[in-house]
């Protein structure tokens, strides 16, 4: 299964909007410079009181769709 690791620092009114569903997708750059988009509702698994901060690790389905998110890391 095919994965990437994004670096994602997103504040809490951000993730807000994400979740209220003003987007509909996530644009973030991952560790090796390359730009990725994933649905927004994904944050929704990994937001804490202080936001999104750190290293996660998307992967996909063999066809290019979003599966799930983890953290690798994150910022204190």
């Amino acid at each position: 299964m095919p994965s990437i690791d994004v670096i994602l620092d997103l504040s809490v009114s951000e993730c807000l909007a994400h979740y209220e569903g003003r987007y509909q997708g996530v644009r973030a750059r991952s560790v090796d410079g390359r730009w990725v988009a994933f649905p927004a509702e994904a944050l929704r698994r990994v937001v804490g009181r202080d936001g999104v901060r750190g290293v996660f690790r998307l992967t996909f389905t063999d066809q290019g769709r979003f599966r799930a998110i983890a953290p690798v890391s994150s910022s204190p």
